[in-house]
Protein backbone atom coordinates (compact mmCIF):
# COMPACT_ATOMS: atom_id res chain seq x y z
CA UNK A 1 0.00 0.00 0.00
CA UNK A 2 1.60 3.12 -0.97
CA UNK A 3 1.63 6.05 1.33
CA UNK A 4 2.42 9.92 -0.07
CA UNK A 5 3.41 10.70 3.42
CA UNK A 6 7.36 11.77 4.32
CA UNK A 7 9.60 10.82 6.92
CA UNK A 8 11.15 13.13 9.21
CA UNK A 9 12.76 13.58 12.68
CA UNK A 10 10.92 15.26 15.36
CA UNK A 11 13.13 16.49 18.92
CA UNK A 12 10.99 16.40 21.62
CA UNK A 13 11.77 16.77 25.56
CA UNK A 14 11.04 13.47 27.74
CA UNK A 15 7.94 15.70 29.68
CA UNK A 16 6.33 16.89 26.46
CA UNK A 17 6.76 13.28 24.39
CA UNK A 18 5.41 11.75 27.90
CA UNK A 19 2.43 14.61 27.92
CA UNK A 20 1.79 13.58 23.96
CA UNK A 21 1.91 10.02 24.58
CA UNK A 22 -0.78 10.33 27.73
CA UNK A 23 -3.59 12.29 24.88
CA UNK A 24 -2.81 9.73 22.47
CA UNK A 25 -3.29 6.87 24.99
CA UNK A 26 -6.53 8.52 25.70
CA UNK A 27 -7.80 8.71 22.30
CA UNK A 28 -6.60 5.12 21.34
CA UNK A 29 -4.39 6.23 19.13
CA UNK A 30 -0.79 6.17 18.54
CA UNK A 31 1.99 9.07 19.03
CA UNK A 32 2.56 9.46 15.39
CA UNK A 33 -1.33 9.33 14.57
CA UNK A 34 -2.06 11.85 17.40
CA UNK A 35 0.78 14.47 16.95
CA UNK A 36 -0.30 14.33 12.79
CA UNK A 37 -3.99 14.78 13.98
CA UNK A 38 -3.13 17.73 16.35
CA UNK A 39 -1.53 19.46 13.16
CA UNK A 40 -3.93 18.99 10.95
CA UNK A 41 -6.73 20.28 13.46
CA UNK A 42 -4.62 23.03 13.62
CA UNK A 43 -4.24 23.81 10.02
CA UNK A 44 -8.24 23.85 9.79
CA UNK A 45 -8.39 26.25 12.60
CA UNK A 46 -5.80 28.65 10.90
CA UNK A 47 -7.61 28.53 7.28
CA UNK A 48 -11.15 29.20 8.86
CA UNK A 49 -9.70 32.05 10.61
CA UNK A 50 -6.91 33.17 8.10
CA UNK A 51 -7.53 31.55 4.80
CA UNK A 52 -5.95 29.22 2.67
CA UNK A 53 -1.87 28.93 3.05
CA UNK A 54 -0.35 29.30 -0.01
CA UNK A 55 2.02 26.83 -0.58
CA UNK A 56 4.87 26.54 -3.09
CA UNK A 57 6.69 23.34 -4.02
CA UNK A 58 10.62 24.94 -3.35
CA UNK A 59 11.71 25.03 0.05
CA UNK A 60 11.93 27.68 2.15
CA UNK A 61 15.48 29.24 1.99
CA UNK A 62 16.26 27.87 -1.28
Amino acid sequence: MATNKRVFTLRLSDEVFDKIGALATREHRSITNYIEFVLLKHLEEVEKAEGSINVDNSPKGV
